[in-house]
């Protein structure tokens, strides 16, 4: 794609207003590192930052290079010995902290972007899915994987409490916080059976392959459909998410006052009485 041009990040278009996102780290499991010159999830939002305003894309397909892993999560061994966790405690407490807290608040921000994303993200999740697999796919709105996919919410295992969005988005994902706590506190290993019987992905597919190619047949269908109605309706459902009932009902009563504006109401109408596909106008 013209002007989707990243180090780690692979940006094609395999059909009309379709983002295909590939993590293209395949010979390190496509896990995520921070090198002086350029942080992997820097990378990331400018990314998601890019697709959420261009108006050639409505939906977005987000996988992991290679057979082995969708994302080992953090790259451990370089993180030992470069970046805020190779520094040491060494000074003083406060200015440590706050160092730390911006670094994790840079973070969040950039595995948030997923979620931020104007257009819909379809999640393929295969081989290895580890910790910032499982804060990077609960930001998407939709998630498939393939049958021999291993999960886990990897980070008690390395010293630290998950800080980039599992802890908060997984209960809203799956609703048992019971499981919820099983798996972050063990950090065991769980298959695509189970995460389909709690909720977490929506479809198992026998391969990596085949379920990239339902993904990617799913966000055609949605590239069909409206603009202004996906994307309203994508924000709609994150707001009420993390909102009341009531104020949800508000929320999209003043949404929709302007949305239904739009003459893609009566284009998808008319189209759907004289049975023809209808044409909208990008957004």
């Amino acid at each position: 794609m013209s002007g989707y041009s990243f180090k780690h990040f692979n940006v094609t278009t395999p059909s009309q207003y379709v983002a295909h996102v590939e993590i293209n780290r395949p010979d390190k499991m496509n896990a995520f590192f921070e090198p002086s010159a350029v942080r992997m999830w820097l990378e990331l939002k400018q990314v998601f930052d890019r697709l959420s305003f261009d108006p050639d894309i409505r939906a977005v397909v987000l996988t992991g290079a290679g057979p082995r892993a969708f994302t080992a999560g953090l790259d451990v061994q370089a993180a030992s010995t470069e970046g805020p966790l190779a520094a040491g405690g060494t000074g003083d407490g406060a200015r440590i902290a706050t160092a730390f807290r911006r670094h994790i608040a840079e973070f969040q921000e950039c595995i948030t972007a997923v979620e931020k994303c104007e257009k819909p993200v379809i999640c393929v999740l295969h081989g290895y899915t580890l910790g910032l697999g499982i804060d990077l796919s609960t930001c998407a709105d939709i998630r498939f994987c393939a049958a021999s996919t291993k999960f886990a919410v990897k980070e008690v295992d390395i010293g630290l409490a998950a800080d980039v969005g599992t802890l908060s988005r997984l209960p809203k994902v799956v609703g048992s916080y019971s499981w919820v706590k099983d798996v972050c506190l063990t950090a065991r290993i769980f298959g695509a059976e189970e995460a389909k019987r709690v909720g977490f992905v929506s479809e198992v597919f026998e391969s990596k392959e085949s379920a990239v190619a339902e993904a990617l047949k799913t966000a055609e269908s949605i590239a069909g459909k409206s603009p202004v109605a996906v994307q309203g309706t994508k924000e709609l459902l994150n707001w009420s998410r993390d909102h009341s009932v009531q104020d949800g009902l508000r929320y999209t009563g003043i949404w929709n006052s302007a949305a239904l504006q739009s003459r893609d109401v009566s284009m998808a109408m008319q189209s759907g009485m004289q049975k023809r596909t209808p044409t909208f106008e990008k957004l």
